[in-house]
C-alpha cells in the first residue's frame, strides 16, 4: 500500500499559502478608491470564507477523493456539471497562476527596475519562475508539500510581525476616510467584497489532493478550517493597520502598498525586505497553485472526462502531463499579453481567474442539496440542518458575489462557461467512437 504524503501542517501550508499569495499584497490599493468602508468587505468576505470552508470540510468527508469541487459536483449533479466544473477550475487555476507569477515580476522589479522598462525581460523571469516551479513539482508531492511549508512560513512570519508592529503606528484619523468612492456605502461595501474573494480563492486546497492525504476525513476539514480562519485574521489586522498608517489619497496611488507600510515603521531596509517578502509570498501560492494544476484534471480524467493522459503519474505521483500542459498554458497566456505592462497584464488575468473559480464555488453549495438526495445513506441525521444551513448560507454569499461582479463581468463569466459544451461534447464523441469500434 502507497504512503500518503500530505499531513496536516503542509496541508495547512498548502491552503494558507495558496490564499496569502498575491492578493494581500496587491489589494490594499485598490481597495483604497472605496475607502475604510473596505474593512467591512474583508470582514463580510472572511465569514463567507468561512461558509465555503465549512462546505468544502463537509464534503471532503463524504468523498474523501483527489479532486475537491470538481468529484463533489460530479456525485451531485453528473458527468455534464462535473466536467464544465473541472474545465472552469482548472482553466481559473492556470490563469491565477499567470497573474501570481506577474505579480511575482512587479515585486521582484523593486530590486531590478529594469523589469518596469523592458517587456521582453519580464517575460522571460515571468515565465521562467512558472518552470522552475513547474520542475519542483514534478519532483514530487512530498517535496513540493515541504517546499509549500517552508515558503508559508517565510511569508506568513513577518506579515504577522510588521501586523502588530504597525498596529502602534496607526493614526486612527486616517480611517475618517469611510467611503471616497462616490456611490453609496452599500455599493462600495459590495464592490470591496467582490475584490477581498480574490485573496481567499484557494480556500478548497486541501480538499483537491485527497488521495495523498493522511486521514484524509479528519485531516482535510481541520486544515480547510485552520488556514481560512489564519489568513482571515491576517487579512483583517494587516488592512486595518495599513489604512490606519498611510491615509487613503496616497494608498491609492502606491503600486507597493506593503513596502511603503514596512518604510514608514522600519526605514528604507524594511520596504526592500518586504519586497522580499513579497516574492516569496508570490512563489508560495504559485507553487502551491501549479501543485494543483495537475490534481483537477487527473481527477476528470480517471472518470473518462479529460484525456487519459491527464490520469498519468510519476513514481512521484505527480501528475506529470497536467501540470506541464499547464505551465505552457500558462505560458501562453503570458505571451499573447506580452505588450502589456505588468500592472494590465495582472488586471486582465485576475478578473479571468476570477471568474471562472466562482462557477465551482456556486455548483457546490448546492450540491451537498443534491448528494443527500442522490445517496441517502450520506446524511448524517444529527448534523443535517446545521451542514444544510451553511450550505445555503455559502450559495447567499457566493450569489451575492456574482451580483456585486457587475454585468460585463458576468457576461465573460457565462461566455467563458459555455466554451466548456464544445469540449465536453468533443469527449462525448471520443468515447461513443471506442465504443462503436469495439462493437
Amino acid at each position: 500500500m502507497r504512503q500518503r504524503q500530505l499531513g496536516l501542517w503542509m496541508l495547512t501550508a498548502l491552503v494558507v499559502g495558496n490564499m496569502i499569495g498575491s492578493g494581500v499584497f496587491l489589494l490594499p490599493a485598490s481597495l483604497a478608491s472605496f475607502g475604510t468602508v473596505t474593512i467591512f468587505s474583508w470582514v463580510a468576505t472572511s465569514i463567507g470564507a468561512m461558509f465555503l470552508a465549512l462546505v468544502f470540510a463537509k464534503l471532503s468527508t463524504l468523498f474523501p477523493r483527489t479532486g475537491g469541487p470538481y468529484v463533489f459536483c460530479r456525485e451531485g449533479y453528473g458527468d455534464f456539471v462535473g466536467f464544465q466544473v473541472a474545465y472552469n477550475y482548472w482553466v481559473s487555476m492556470w490563469i491565477g497562476n499567470a497573474g501570481i507569477s506577474v505579480a511575482f515580476t512587479g515585486y521582484l522589479s523593486t530590486f531590478i527596475p529594469e523589469l518596469n522598462h523592458s517587456n521582453l525581460l519580464a517575460f522571460c523571469v515571468t515565465a521562467g519562475v512558472v518552470w522552475v516551479l513547474t520542475i519542483v513539482n514534478i519532483i514530487g508531492l512530498h517535496f513540493a508539500g515541504f517546499m509549500q511549508l517552508i515558503l508559508t512560513i517565510l511569508k506568513f512570519v513577518p506579515l504577522v510581525l510588521i501586523a502588530l508592529v504597525g498596529l502602534f503606528f496607526i493614526d486612527w484619523s486616517n480611517l475618517a476616510y469611510f467611503n471616497v468612492s462616490g456611490k453609496s456605502n452599500f455599493s462600495a461595501f459590495s464592490g470591496g467584497a467582490m475584490m477581498t474573494l480574490w485573496a481567499f480563492l484557494g480556500v478548497e486546497s486541501a480538499s483537491v489532493p485527497a488521495d495523498d492525504v493522511k486521514d484524509p476525513k479528519k485531516t482535510i476539514p481541520r486544515a480547510t478550517i485552520l488556514g481560512t480562519s489564519l489568513a482571515a485574521v491576517l487579512y483583517i489586522i494587516c488592512t486595518i493597520v495599513i489604512m490606519g498608517v498611510i491615509p487613503i489619497p496616497q494608498l491609492k496611488d502606491s503600486a507597493a502598498p506593503f513596502a511603503d507600510l514596512a518604510g514608514k515603521i522600519f526605514g528604507e531596509w524594511g520596504k526592500f525586505a518586504m519586497g522580499a517578502v513579497a516574492v516569496i509570498s508570490c512563489l508560495g501560492a504559485l507553487n502551491g497553485w501549479i501543485l494543483l494544476t495537475g490534481q483537477i484534471p487527473l481527477a476528470a480524467a480517471k472518470d473518462n472526462l479529460f484525456p487519459k493522459k491527464f490520469a498519468k503519474v510519476s513514481k512521484t505521483r505527480a501528475p506529470v502531463f497536467g501540470v506541464v500542459v499547464s505551465s505552457i498554458l500558462v505560458t501562453a497566456l503570458l505571451f499573447l499579453n506580452f505588450s502589456k505592462n505588468l500592472v494590465d497584464q495582472f488586471t486582465f488575468i485576475i478578473l479571468l481567474g476570477t471568474l471562472a473559480a466562482i462557477l465551482a464555488y456556486i455548483y457546490s453549495t448546492i450540491a451537498e442539496f443534491v448528494i443527500y438526495i442522490k445517496h441517502p445513506d450520506k446524511v448524517d441525521k444529527a448534523s443535517v440542518v446545521k451542514s444544510l444551513t451553511i450550505s445555503g448560507l455559502a450559495f447567499l454569499y457566493t450569489f451575492w458575489m456574482v451580483i456585486s461582479s457587475g454585468q460585463q463581468i458576468v457576461f465573460y463569466g457565462a461566455l467563458l462557461m459555455f466554451t466548456s459544451i464544445p469540449v465536453y461534447g468533443w469527449m462525448e464523441w471520443k468515447k461513443y467512437q471506442k465504443k462503436f469500434v469495439g462493437v
